[in-house]
């Protein structure tokens, strides 16, 4: 598996990728929400961070990464290549290169929260709104060495 920078070409498999993603690990989201989600993520939160993916040997893109400013602002798995280390891979690039510090989770998504835990981050804080002011609370983490 390579991480490598995300090109633009690539926008159209990474939201295939977020939404499979979404799909199975966000249950408490709304259909409606999580459709209007998806423009915004292609159209405007992609170019707003830093995007790497992993890839397989067989250049396949198993998950993505985007940070902002020392935080995780999105890492999404393909549901095919959870559990087998990407999201993992993706983190500790991030941690390495992008000097990453924090990460805000969804409370109700405790698969997130317990992989982020896994990867040192504690939670430092919350907010009742998710970053739309939808009532999807968020927990604000942060590496526990920083």
């Amino acid at each position: 598996m390579n991480i490598e920078v995300v090109e633009k070409t690539d926008y159209r498999h990474l939201i295939k990728i977020w939404e499979a993603s979404v799909r199975a690990t966000h249950d408490f989201l709304k259909e409606e929400d999580l459709l209007a989600l998806k423009p915004l993520i292609f159209e405007q939160y992609f170019d707003a961070v830093h995007l790497t993916c992993a890839r397989c040997a067989t250049d396949e893109i198993l998950g993505f990464c985007g940070v902002l400013d020392g935080n995780i602002e999105m890492l999404f798995v393909s549901p095919a290549a959870r559990g087998k280390g990407v999201g993992a891979a993706l983190t500790r690039h991030a941690l390495a290169t992008q000097s990453v510090t924090k990460v805000d989770v969804n409370e109700q998504n405790t698969q997130a929260l317990g992989f982020y835990q896994r990867m040192g981050f504690t939670v430092i804080g919350r907010s009742p709104l998710d970053g739309q002011g939808k009532p999807y609370p968020l927990l604000h983490m942060q590496l526990t060495n920083y």
